[in-house]
């Protein structure tokens, strides 16, 4: 059985984005208000699969704009740096090849 969670981005009543955050296989969601929420509540769900998730599925609502997902494009490269820094190697297949 792959584990795949499903994380969509969807805008609030109040404009700002945040992260829904589904588990598949048991249909669980969480709702994520930023990157760190995001890294803690798949950590969380997927400590019921041994910690091992095979896949994070990315979607969008409609209404997200394209300022929005730049942000969160830029916010996610800063926090892949910062992983990828505090462990040494790069995390992501893209990552390693921009290294080469």
């Amino acid at each position: 059985m792959a584990v795949i969670f499903e994380a969509k981005i969807c805008v609030g009543e109040n404009t700002e984005w945040f992260i829904e955050l589904k588990d598949t296989e048991d249909g669980r969601v969480m709702l994520c208000n930023n990157l760190e929420e995001l890294e803690t509540n798949i950590e969380s769900l997927g400590e019921d699969y041994g910690g091992h998730v095979d896949e994070v599925k990315w979607l969008k609502e409609e209404n997200v704009s394209e300022i929005m997902m730049d942000e969160l494009r830029l916010q996610m490269a800063e926090h892949r740096e910062k992983i990828e820094s505090e462990r040494g190697e790069a995390i992501t297949p893209y990552a390693q090849e921009e290294d080469k």
